[in-house]
């Protein structure tokens, strides 16, 4: 199945040498989010939800939306199932303008994540379908390259894709091209494998403050970003509303959130990746590329979900005019 898109036009001032600003090779699905359960659900009871939304799910999906609907030129890869989910997923991702003409079909259904929120935290359930079917040979490894950026996230969930990631990752990186990763949460608890094969192919890495900690084994930040930055020589770390901590090298710098009244903070970490990632492609700092991604981050949380704050372009545009004053 070839779905149907076109890049977007160049953002002033960008070189047009490159099809793309960036490219992703990702999962696609739609989250299911129930709201008002409680967080300790009792067996063979009918519990009620206080609301019910639909939205674009994944990680991957969620930074492409995001990364267009703020005018970047991006080229998406994906596996969908034949099955209404994937269809709708498809429709929601190219209303932003994300590329498609490279979607596969996948032969298991469409993956899908149910979430329940639970003020601060969440019960996070995912069928994973067709996201664990894509695998390196699968990729066009042409279109991947025709971009000056590549980003990956979700790598725990990628499963078919792992094995050929590190030779995939030094092809890009040898056609010029930076990358970033987004781990998100390992579900086995492992963290290894696959990351330490990639890690000195990435350029920056997008983590939470628990991920930094998990994946390095260490008891405190410090630590985790001592350990870690002997490997990746930026090393962005999302704080949720304190903002972010950015380690450029040896020098480490705060950067303050954006003070909102959060509606839903699911895929807030998703949306800063997609703020960073619009600066760091156009040449910013690391320090500008955050204080992008706290922005984005903070619009993310004031609608449900972790695109339809940006679905919403008068929302967007004016929040956006608010806090880059």
């Amino acid at each position: 199945m070839k779905a149907q898109g076109s890049a977007q036009s160049p953002p002033d001032g960008l070189p047009t040498n490159k099809r793309f600003d960036v490219t992703i090779a990702g999962e696609i699905n739609l989250d299911l989010i129930l709201y008002g359960l409680p967080k300790d659900m009792p067996l063979e009871r009918e519990l009620l939800a206080s609301n019910f939304q639909v939205t674009l799910g994944s990680s991957s999906a969620i930074v492409a939306h995001n990364l267009s609907s703020l005018g970047a030129r991006v080229g998406f890869v994906t596996r969908v199932g034949p099955d209404e989910l994937g269809k709708l997923a498809l429709a929601r991702l190219g209303e932003s303008g994300v590329d498609l003409s490279q979607v596969q079909s996948g032969s298991s259904g469409t993956g899908v994540t149910v979430l329940l929120p639970h003020g601060d935290e969440r019960h996070i359930l995912t069928y994973p379908g067709t996201m664990s079917e894509m695998a390196a040979e699968d990729l066009p490894m042409e279109y991947l390259e025709c971009s000056r950026h590549f980003h990956l996230s979700s790598l725990y969930l990628q499963r078919g894709l792992q094995p050929g990631l590190p030779a995939l990752l030094k092809r890009l990186k040898q056609a010029g091209l930076t990358l970033s990763l987004d781990t998100n949460d390992d579900p086995d608890g492992n963290w290894g494998g696959a990351l330490d094969d990639i890690l000195e192919f990435i350029d920056v890495l997008l983590p939470s403050e628990g991920e930094l900690i998990r994946m390095t084994n260490a008891s405190t930040m410090e630590d985790a970003l001592e350990i870690m930055g002997r490997r990746v020589p930026l090393i962005v770390v999302k704080c949720g509303a304190r903002g972010a901590l950015v380690q450029d090298g040896t020098v480490r710098q705060s950067v303050p959130g954006i003070s909102v009244v959060p509606v839903d903070t699911i895929g807030a970490g998703d949306s800063f990746n997609a703020g960073f990632l619009s600066r760091y492609v156009r040449g910013a700092s690391a320090m500008e590329a955050a204080r992008m991604g706290n922005i984005t981050g903070a619009l993310s949380t004031q609608a449900p979900g972790g695109t339809e704050a940006f679905r919403d372009a008068a929302l967007r545009e004016r929040f956006l005019s608010q806090h880059l004053g």
